[in-house]
């Protein structure tokens, strides 16, 4: 036990969390942090991953009487935690009265506190505090990348070992971070929350980064990449591929932000849509030639303005109803900023448990949407959308003569069955090239392996709309 508190000063990081913060006093007295924590009453217990380590995002939660006690053992003023740890004065049910003058604490997840939490730069921390020890801060994505030092810092929340990338040979890194602080007042100025905007490019990107392997014509991101994976991400292409996303990505980010912003392409997508005489969006628009010249992709402009359902694609079309006025009442459909929950992308600890998952079982949790074409998911949801409007159309078939009802029935039916049918093999087309053992595909559509073979393979693949397609050469 500490008999003299605040005998060594331990200053707070700004931005810091309250459990990396004790961690730290612990360590300048020597002891285990775990020993420190002992002189709280404590009412839940640590939280873990699933495999049972400790979190690194962990937050903690104090009362009263415990921030009292913490600012007495780093030996630093109340107020001061009060500015530097974003859960300083965040309350918790499960922690007695105020008056109770037990000095308390509650353990909680870093993300559900106060946002992001990310791994503190060692080097930084050892200038500000005279140690190396690991320093956890809370962290937005667009201020990740610390200048000094050429590390992007990585979010704490996923059960892998690095705690950095090294991006000392990647300048743009640098200059992205400076630049984005531009794009926010920009956003400010626009009425627009700069989180929400930068959240919106996230999503824009990291899809188009789900979709980076299957374009040829795409060099950038795997030299970033292999750079970020120390030379050569080969190895294990996939794990760096979710660990190293948001550090390749984020220069594209702030690009696209700042032509999100940019009232001139917005009026690119006017124009696009026929202006006054409204017309579908074409492959060869303006604004998607324009954007993915502005991210130093002139051939990209297709690409994205053929992904449709996308969350690119969802901007536009709020832009557009926007300007005709034929939006409904004010809400998330008519936000230009609002990013469904489909678009949202998989952050690097889902995608991480995914992968485990699927090393555990070899073909069973392939990423669908990196390795199936977004033109098959498309289709896939169109046959899967016109069985159900056709089934729902049904519902009304139920008077006039016997004979007629039948007939209008069943060929109703058929048609529905036809469209289900030829989703489920586009399905089972997709797994299969995904990686999954046809076997194993054949098991969940209850059917023999053989005849599922001769299903995809016999002389190509029908759709419910009678339009013949090649072979699958995944099995054939």
């Amino acid at each position: 036990m500490i008999h003299h508190p605040g005998l060594l000063r331990t200053a707070p990081l700004q931005g810091e969390t309250t459990s990396s913060l004790i961690s730290r006093i612990a360590s300048r007295y020597g002891m285990e942090a775990k020993a420190l924590r002992s002189c709280w009453h404590w009412h839940n217990h640590q939280p873990k991953h699933e495999g049972g380590a400790w979190r690194a995002d962990a937050e903690v939660l104090l009362n009263a009487t415990g921030r009292h006690l913490l600012a007495e053992l780093c030996g630093v003023e109340a107020d001061v935690l009060a500015r530097a740890l974003p859960s300083w004065a965040r309350q918790d049910g499960k922690l007695p009265a105020e008056g109770g003058g037990v000095p308390a604490a509650a353990w909680r997840i870093g993300g559900v506190v106060a946002g992001p939490v990310a791994y503190g730069c060692r080097l930084c921390a050892a200038r500000r505090t005279a140690t190396a020890f690991r320093a956890m801060r809370y962290a937005p994505r667009w201020d990740r990348v610390c200048v000094r030092h050429g590390r992007w810092l990585l979010d704490a929340d996923a059960d892998q070992p690095h705690e950095c990338l090294d991006v000392r040979q990647l300048p743009e890194m640098v200059w992205a971070q400076r630049r984005w602080a531009g794009v926010a007042r920009r956003a400010v100025r626009a009425g627009a929350e700069p989180e929400r905007v930068f959240t919106l490019a996230w999503a824009v990107v990291a899809r188009w980064w789900d979709q980076a392997l299957h374009w040829e014509r795409e060099t950038i991101w795997p030299r970033r990449l292999h750079q970020v994976a120390g030379g050569n991400a080969g190895g294990d292409l996939a794990w760096w591929r979710i660990v190293g996303r948001d550090a390749v990505v984020f220069p594209e980010v702030v690009t696209v932000a700042d032509a999100l912003l940019d009232p001139a392409m917005a009026e690119l997508v006017w124009v696009d849509s026929g202006a006054g005489r409204p017309r579908a969006l074409a492959a060869d628009g303006m604004f998607c030639r324009r954007l993915g010249e502005r991210v130093g992709r002139a051939w990209l402009g297709p690409l994205a303005a053929t992904d449709h359902g996308g969350p690119l694609i969802a901007w536009m079309g709020s832009v557009i109803r926007r300007r005709r006025g034929a939006g409904g009442p004010p809400g998330y459909a008519d936000d230009p900023w609002w990013v469904r929950q489909e678009h949202q992308p998989v952050t690097m600890a889902g995608q991480l448990r995914v992968l485990g998952k699927e090393k555990r079982a070899p073909g069973s949790g392939t990423m669908w949407r990196a390795v199936v074409p977004p033109e098959q998911r498309a289709r896939i949801g169109s046959l899967i959308d016109s069985a159900e409007e056709q089934l729902l159309q049904l519902r009304g078939v139920q008077s006039g003569p016997t004979a007629e009802v039948s007939r209008q029935l069943l060929r109703g039916l058929g048609h529905s069955a036809g469209l289900i049918e030829a989703a489920w093999k586009r399905t089972a087309v997709a797994a299969v090239n995904g990686g999954v053992p046809l076997e194993e595909v054949a098991r969940w559509a209850d059917m023999p392996a053989e005849v599922l073979r001769g299903m995809l393979t016999a002389g190509g693949q029908e759709d419910g709309g009678g339009e013949r397609r090649g072979g699958v050469s995944a099995v054939s």
